[in-house]
């Protein structure tokens, strides 16, 4: 029960975004159920009036008029909340799917590391359209029946306490095994079958993303075979869910037939002892039929709004998760006005780690400093630019940016100040224009162009059909990795951050290409702080200061010069390794002039 009532507080919330239209449609929706229980007293009346002798026109007319006015009041009440309805959901379903979205935008980067995206893409899209099921599901079922079912009831015990009593115990046999056995039987079959559809949304978005790969390695057999098995399991839960939503349905309708002949049998009875008209029992056809289609459509109603729930059960925990990372109460905008990076005494560890990667570990860069961080895979170079971000939250220490701590200001102002082109760089199936502004939104077309100019982009984009217009597929993928990377580099360029961090951003061009981006990297950090994380000692042997990472620590700190004088040193060996020999060593570090 836990899990509905945390759904319902979370879907009120949207239903109350508009209240004043919320309680007109829910006065209307209750008064149109009473009005529904009078048509068949309304259709006895009207049956008595023909039935009375002597045969009188005017009576009959008049009862006629009534039956038809109860009616039209129902229909207009009805169509009413119809209209009504579909503002409140529809404006409930966007503010919903803006929010969910808003608040997986703002996960961590570890949370998004290890949840699926189309898996994701898949429980927000389902909870959106659950809460139209739900809106549904209560305004046009649940409450019209739980409305009929208490009217008739008061109705029935009021007139005729005897079929009062069997329509009680009727409607109590029939809640009891539809609600006890959705919870308790149909729910957990329900969950299964839901987080088996997410594998397979996720399973078919891992795919498709990596269908170059698929066919690469000529795997489509092998991705049929394993989407089939994945298929095959939802299938037999899903069918149990189904299946047992069925014999629910089956034990309900027994149950309704038992308390339809009970009844029927009583108002017989009733009206053989002269305790009722021909009409009355006119009017207690058309209750039991108004009955029977209500409690039949509940159980209905109910397993709708079981699978409604279960299926909002994601977007809830989205709403009720906290980000990892928060802005501080009071934390302030981030002012950049020299660049100077400070790691003071930092510990960190990944969540999962047994020992800290970071350990006191502490280092400056000086304000338009060009560092190059160099080290082995998983020496700690990567999550020193993660933790720059502040896509972490430190164990221990700060990191301050000209004196403030980045923990104290906001994740927005940080991360606006921070350029970065990645060693993979992730382009959106938009224009190649709006990718390249999207650090700077309302660049002008010519600052647009001028930046594609300076990465070297130009060359390949305006050979392009549609130039700045042409659409790059799904993360780049009508690009080259070389095209992309030049892309990213003019995003970068274009957004001018006083901070710029290239992550093996050369790593994916041919060596013209890297000649000319180096030029072009060389010219966009003059005067701003640059971090250089490379494996291409090529890139960082020009910049200023070269930091060398073994397990977390700063083993050797100097310029390529200096670095390559230390006979045993890491970065050395590294440079031996790449560069082929130790004659080039010695030309290295031979004094220029």
């Amino acid at each position: 029960m836990t899990a509905y009532w945390q759904t319902l507080r979370f879907a009120a919330a949207y239903w109350l975004l508009s209240p004043r239209l919320l309680a007109l449609m829910l006065a209307a929706r209750l008064v149109s159920n009473v009005v529904d229980v009078f048509v068949p007293v309304a259709s006895g009346r009207l049956a008595d009036a023909v039935a009375a002798e002597p045969r009188a026109l005017g009576p009959a007319l008049a009862a006629l008029g009534a039956f038809l006015g109860t009616v039209l009041l129902f229909h207009t009440l009805r169509n009413f909340v119809a209209f009504s309805v579909c503002h409140v959901a529809a404006h409930g379903m966007a503010a919903l799917v803006r929010d969910a979205f808003a608040r997986v935008q703002r996960f961590s980067a570890d949370w998004h590391a290890n949840a699926f995206a189309g898996a994701t893409v898949r429980k927000i899209a389902r909870g959106m359209w659950s809460f139209d099921s739900l809106t549904d599901t209560l305004i046009f079922g649940i409450l019209p029946a739980a409305t009929v079912i208490v009217a008739i009831t008061g109705l029935l015990s009021w007139r005729w306490p005897l079929l009062g009593v069997v329509v009680a115990i009727g409607i109590a046999f029939f809640l009891a095994i539809g609600v006890g056995l959705s919870l308790g039987w149909i729910s957990p079959a329900a969950q299964i079958s839901q987080a088996l559809d997410s594998a397979v949304s996720a399973r078919l978005a891992d795919s498709i993303t990596g269908n170059q790969i698929v066919k690469g390695f000529a795997a489509e057999p092998r991705e049929d075979e394993s989407f089939a098995a994945l298929v095959a399991q939802w299938t037999k839960r899903t069918l149990i869910s189904w299946y047992r939503g069925s014999t629910v349905g089956l034990l309900q309708a027994m149950v309704l037939i038992v308390m339809q002949a009970t009844l029927l049998g009583c108002g017989l009875s009733l009206w053989s002892e002269g305790q009722m008209t021909t009409g009355d029992v006119v009017s207690l056809i058309g209750i039991q039929g108004l009955i029977n289609g209500y409690l039949r459509d509940i159980g209905e109603h109910v397993r709708n709004l079981q699978r409604a729930v279960n299926e909002m059960e994601d977007v809830v925990a989205f709403a009720a998760a906290e980000p990892e990372v928060v802005d501080a109460p009071g934390a302030r905008p981030l002012a950049v006005t020299r660049g100077e990076i400070v790691f003071d005494r930092v510990r960190f560890s990944y969540p999962a780690a047994r020992k800290p990667l970071y350990e006191d570990f502490s280092i400056t860069i000086r304000a338009g400093e060009r560092i190059g961080l160099v080290g082995a895979s998983g020496a700690g170079k990567t999550t020193f630019v993660k933790l720059l971000q502040r896509q972490f939250d430190l164990d221990a220490g700060r990191i301050l940016v000209d004196g403030q701590d980045i923990a104290q200001v906001t994740q927005d102002s940080l991360r606006r100040a921070i350029g970065i082109v990645a060693q993979e760089p992730i382009l959106f199936h938009r224009p190649l224009g709006e990718n390249i502004a999207y650090g700077r939104p309302d660049a002008a077309p010519y600052e647009i162009a001028e930046a594609a100019r300076l990465a070297h982009a130009d060359m390949f984009i305006e050979r392009l059909p549609d130039a700045y217009e042409t659409l790059v597929g799904e993360r780049g993928v009508k690009l080259s990795g070389g095209e992309r990377q030049r892309v990213a580099i003019a995003r970068a360029i274009l957004a001018d951050t006083p901070i710029l961090v290239l992550d093996e951003a050369t790593s994916s061009l041919d060596s013209v290409s890297e000649f000319h981006i180096r030029a072009a990297i060389e010219q966009l950090s003059a005067g701003r702080t640059t971090i250089v994380v490379a494996h291409r000692l090529s890139t960082v042997q020009r910049l200023d200061r070269i930091l060398v990472f073994d397990h977390g620590r700063i083993v050797e700190d100097g310029s390529h010069a200096e670095l390559l004088r230390l006979p045993d040193g890491i970065y050395r060996r590294l440079f031996e390794t790449q560069m082929g020999g130790s004659d080039l060593i010695e030309e290295a570090t031979i004094p220029a002039g």
